[in-house]
C-alpha cells in the first residue's frame, strides 16, 4: 500500500512539474526508419548475410554427412552384429547432437555479429539526433518506432527525421567492423561544387 501511494505521489509531482514548467519543444521520429535510411545499414546487412551464409553452409555440410552415414548404416544394417549396430547408432546420435549444438551456437554467433555490425550505426544515429535536438532547442525527442506503445495524451511535436537524415549525410560514414570503407555517396548534382578545369584560376 505504501509503495502504491509513493508511486501516486511521484506521478502527481511529475505532472505538476510539467504543468508549471514553461512550454518546451518536443520532437519525434521513427528510429527504425532513420536506421533504414542510413547507407551504412546496407553495408552491415550484407556483411551479416555473408556471415550467416558461412554458418549455414557448415550446418548443411554436417547435415549431409549425417544423412550419408545414416543411409550407409541402413544399407549395411542387416549384416551387422548387435555390437556394431549399437556402435554405429551411438555415432549417429552423437553427430546429430553436435549438429544441434552447432546450430544453437551459430544462432548466438549470428546475433552477436549483428549487434557488432550495427553498434556504430546506432551510435552515429544517436549523435545525429542529439545534434539536431540541440540545434532546434528540443527538450525531448520521442521514438515512434514501436506501434504497440500507446500514448494517452501528448503535445503536438515535430517530426525531425528529415533533419537528422540531412545531418547524418554530412557526417563521416560509420566504420562497420570487418568491411572495407564505403565511399560516401556524392551529393545531388545541383549541390555539387563546380569542377575545377585545367588552366582556370583558383
Amino acid at each position: 500500500m505504501k509503495t502504491t501511494m509513493k508511486k501516486v505521489v511521484l506521478t502527481v509531482a511529475a505532472v505538476a512539474c510539467l504543468t508549471i514548467a514553461p512550454a518546451q519543444k518536443i520532437a519525434h521520429l521513427s528510429f527504425d526508419s532513420l536506421i533504414s535510411l542510413m547507407p551504412e545499414t546496407k553495408t552491415a546487412t550484407e556483411a551479416a548475410q555473408n556471415f550467416f551464409k558461412g554458418l549455414e553452409q557448415e550446418s548443411i555440410a554436417m547435415q549431409s554427412e549425417l544423412e550419408s552415414k545414416y543411409k550407409d548404416y541402413q544399407e549395411k544394417e542387416p549384416g551387422m552384429s548387435e555390437l556394431v549396430k549399437k556402435s554405429q547408432m551411438d555415432a549417429l546420435t552423437q553427430l546429430q547432437t553436435r549438429i544441434q549444438e552447432f546450430q544453437r551456437q551459430a544462432e548466438q554467433e549470428y546475433r552477436k555479429k549483428q549487434a557488432e555490425l550495427t553498434a556504430p550505426i546506432f551510435e552515429k544515429a544517436k549523435k545525429g539526433i542529439e545534434a539536431v535536438a540541440k540545434e532546434g532547442s528540443y527538450r525531448y525527442v520521442l521514438d515512434t518506432s514501436n506501434q504497440n506503445t500507446s500514448v494517452l495524451y501528448s503535445e503536438a511535436s515535430d517530426d525531425i527525421l528529415a533533419l537528422v537524415k540531412k545531418k547524418l549525410d554530412s557526417m563521416p560514414l560509420a566504420v562497420i567492423p570487418g568491411t572495407a570503407p564505403t565511399q560516401k555517396p556524392l551529393p545531388p548534382a545541383g549541390n555539387r561544387p563546380p569542377t575545377q578545369k585545367p588552366g582556370m584560376p583558383k
